[in-house]
């Protein structure tokens, strides 16, 4: 690597030999603490000197001593090679994925359980990392992965596209939410088919993400029925569980919504159903960053 310098071509290792005689005051103790014969020293220095044009050490008996234009390079040559090594180490941690900056996008309902871990973990290993989280709709978040406006984004499943990466980091079984003065609110599951003609509170559906909407319709479809629809496109969970405290009708929500305990609601196991609520992350198939890639393994051990 060189520097160059007024038409000087300075070679770092020569500013290292420099600033090692310097502070050492002597070539031979600077040839020992750079592990090099001390007549090749010599000819570095007198090397760089010719380059420069000016002579930089007193050379006596007594060892060496800079002149005034050996200590201005001496003050400069340390503020270069700090440079340089600080480039050269940030550049490692770049690479190696220590530092940098990770957007992610991810559906509401994924900090009830997903998200929560996930994060503490990564900022406990990345601490460098300056995260940017988004809460968004699914179909904003592939959006935004499209535009590389995201890095990664959580939603659930199931979704498929050719330009993604998609890989399932929970999967959860599904519960009745009952407002607590329901007749079967006493129960300790029920069999979904029991809810056949029940009024029912769904999740938004998305045009480009089937998400929650599906799992749900699905379950019930299972289950043998369509549930009836009292009130539809609900965009976040918690707000469907207020609905049900509420007394407006039923839902079905992953397993996780027992995070979040509400006041005049029964959350219950279900049978009769093999519907699962599959939160999935995603990433661009074309891009996978350092950063991404530490994420990504982060998110595969919980």
């Amino acid at each position: 690597m060189t520097r160059h310098t007024a038409g000087v071509a300075m070679e770092l290792r020569h500013l290292r030999y420099f600033v090692t005689i310097a502070e050492e005051q002597s070539l031979t103790r600077a040839a020992a603490r750079l592990h090099i014969a001390q007549p090749p020293l010599s000819a570095q220095l007198r090397k760089l000197e010719t380059e420069l044009g000016t002579t930089l050490v007193h050379r006596s008996a007594r060892g060496t001593q800079l002149t005034e234009a050996g200590r201005i390079l001496l003050e400069e040559a340390r503020r270069i090679l700090h440079e340089v090594d600080q480039a050269a180490r940030m550049t490692r941690e770049v690479g190696s994925g220590l530092v940098g900056r990770l957007a992610l996008g991810f559906i509401p309902s994924a900090t009830n359980a997903v998200l929560p871990p996930i994060l503490r973990r990564f900022k406990t290993a990345y601490p460098e990392v300056s995260l940017h989280l988004q809460e968004l709709r699914p179909n904003e978040i592939v959006d935004r992965l499209h535009d590389r406006r995201l890095d990664v984004g959580l939603f659930y499943l199931p979704y498929s596209d050719p330009s993604l990466r998609v890989h399932c980091v929970a999967d959860e079984s599904l519960v009745l939410a009952l407002p607590t003065t329901h007749r079967l609110a006493h129960r300790t599951e029920v069999d979904l088919s029991e809810m056949a003609d029940e009024p029912f509170i769904l999740p938004a559906r998305h045009s480009s993400i089937p998400g929650l909407y599906t799992i749900v319709i699905q379950a019930c479809e299972q289950a043998g029925f369509t549930p009836r629809v009292v009130q539809r496109d609900v965009w976040l969970m918690q707000t469907i569980v207020g609905l049900v405290a509420g007394g407006i009708g039923a839902s079905v929500l992953p397993d996780s919504i027992r995070q979040l305990p509400r006041a005049g609601v029964t959350f219950l196991p279900l049978t009769g159903t093999r519907g699962r609520a599959r939160t999935a992350m995603a990433w661009r198939d074309s891009t996978e960053s350092p950063v991404l890639r530490s994420f990504l393994d982060i998110a595969a051990a919980e």
